[in-house]
């Protein structure tokens, strides 16, 4: 089948040069090649095009470190149902719910063709919260238990519909689509570079970082700009380090808190504290918001700001080690995480887990790794992922704990050999390539963000995806739980610590 080949750098591509292939040709080829780990599904998504759909599909080749892109056309009211991937390869599920839900395109045989998100632009008005068709089981024994979908604290609504047997979870299912914001939406309503830079720092907000780094690329890969950015993917690459240590801090000290822990609880906030705070000093805001722009910076690396981070960072990691010391040697912490909320390698693959709470379970899918970007191109070696067997709540916080050393260890690298210069400022009116198509897969903390944005004739951003790595991993947890007890939920829940509003765009 004709795909076009590109990687994770490539500049903008032509709508015109990516293939349309028939359906049956997609299905058949799709089908061999998720039968490969190598292979799996970045996006898949359609967008209206004249009186009908096209689809895309970008489906990444972990070995090859190669994007390969295609697309199928069909009539927008078209009433015949489509084969199912899902049926074979459930990591599909979630685009297809998705486009289901968004353009009422039938999947035939698809095992669970329910709504991913109540979004308010769905083709079928009916389908609510209020009528969610939520897994049954019949037996005298079983009872459900309904957590949410409001929760005490300032989370976002999500649904959780437990069936138990007694205290052991047989089933979870977990419902969102509580709120939307139609960020995908406002992407293609404004043509403000700066109002766009805003919004994807709101995808997710402890992701700011992360996802206004997949925008930028977005951006800046379809101007096809040769401007000189200096130092721009460097410190580019120090910030998302710096987010992903300040998350897997605090949530060691959240998987603390859950099992009463109370001097790892206290000591992680106070760390976390010590790294947002570096982040602040940085460029004014604790979570990095108005750092990452495209084509330059209002707060390039100084001297002194330098000098800030290797401080409060070195210091950062002689106290955590001194964290993970205490609970890697604890018999208590020990017997509540270890062989909890277990997701094996199998499992993870075939709901095409990502992040850490895949690498946890054995899956080694790092973008950071299969699919370098930006200064992840300049590394003498390639990144090496952290990667546990086990799958389980032991196994996930010590990715955790193994990526913020790793990272603290990468920037202190990088600000030894880091010399200062005039950065450009942002530029947010670069003309962008007309009829093309742009993605970034970035590494965020949670793991595997997708940006993609096509333009039409005008060079406007006419579609605009995002895909959070929760969106893959909400079934992990629900996998996670089965045969628990439910008391064990909230440490599973915080093991993943996945995104409401992620999910809910």
């Amino acid at each position: 089948m004709q795909y076009y080949t590109t990687n994770n750098s490539s500049k903008s591509i032509p709508v015109a040069s990516i293939p349309i292939v028939d359906y049956a040709e997609f299905y058949t080829d799709i089908t061999e090649r998720l039968t490969d780990s190598n292979y799996h599904i970045g996006e898949y998504f359609a967008t209206i095009e004249g009186d009908h759909l096209r689809l895309f599909c970008l489906l990444l080749n972990d070995q090859a470190s190669s994007v390969e892109i295609t697309s199928f056309i069909i009539d927008y009211y078209c009433e015949e149902s489509l084969p199912s991937l899902t049926a074979l390869h459930p990591q599909v599920h979630l685009f297809e719910r998705e486009i289901s839900e968004l353009y009422g395109i039938k999947f035939d045989k698809m095992p669970w063709n329910k709504p991913l998100r109540f979004a308010h632009n769905r083709s079928n008005k009916d389908n609510s919260m209020d009528n969610y068709p939520f897994y049954k089981m019949n037996g005298e024994s079983l009872h459900e238990v309904s957590v949410g979908p409001i929760h005490a604290g300032i989370i976002e609504p999500g649904a959780f519909r437990f069936i138990c047997n007694g205290e052991e979870v047989l089933h979870l299912e977990i419902a969102l689509g509580y709120q939307h914001r139609g960020v995908e939406g406002m992407f293609t309503s404004t043509q403000n570079r700066l109002r766009q830079s805003l919004l994807s720092e709101s995808i997710a907000g402890d992701s700011a970082i992360a996802h206004s780094t997949a925008f930028t690329e977005v951006v800046e890969r379809l101007s096809n700009s040769n401007n000189e950015k200096n130092n721009i993917d460097t410190e580019r690459f120090i910030a998302l380090e710096l987010e992903r240590i300040a998350l897997h801090i605090a949530d060691t000290g959240g998987l603390s808190t859950d099992i009463g822990y109370q001097l790892g609880q206290v000591a992680c906030e106070a760390l976390r504290t010590v790294v947002i705070n570096t982040t602040q000093g940085w460029c004014g805001n604790r979570f990095g918001r108005g750092l990452i722009r495209p084509f330059g910076t209002n707060y390039p690396l100084t001297t002194e700001k330098i000098e800030l981070i290797k401080t409060n960072i070195t210091d950062v990691r002689r106290r955590y080690n001194e964290v993970v010391e205490d609970i890697t040697s604890s018999p208590s912490i020990l017997s509540r995480f270890e062989q909890c909320g277990v997701v094996p390698y199998s499992e993870m693959l075939t709901i095409g887990g990502v992040g850490f709470p895949a690498r946890a379970s054995g899956l080694k899918r790092d973008i950071r790794n299969s699919h370098p970007w930006g200064e992840f191109l300049t590394m003498e070696s390639p990144h090496n992922s952290i990667v546990m067997s086990q799958g389980d709540v032991m196994s996930r916080l010590l990715v955790r704990c193994g990526e913020v050393i790793e990272s603290i260890d990468y920037i202190l690298e990088r600000l030894d050999n880091f010399t200062p210069k005039a950065s450009a400022k942002p530029n947010f009116d670069s003309m962008l390539s007309a009829d093309s198509l742009s993605f970034a897969f970035i590494e965020g903390w949670r793991g595997e963000i997708c940006h993609v944005a096509i333009t039409d004739e005008r060079g406007d951003i006419s579609t605009y995806k995002i895909k959070d790595p929760s969106t893959h991993n909400w079934l992990g947890l629900a996998l996670a739980v089965r045969s628990e007890g439910i008391s064990d939920f909230p440490i599973c829940n915080k093991s993943f610590n996945l995104s409401y509003c992620g999910n809910d765009l």
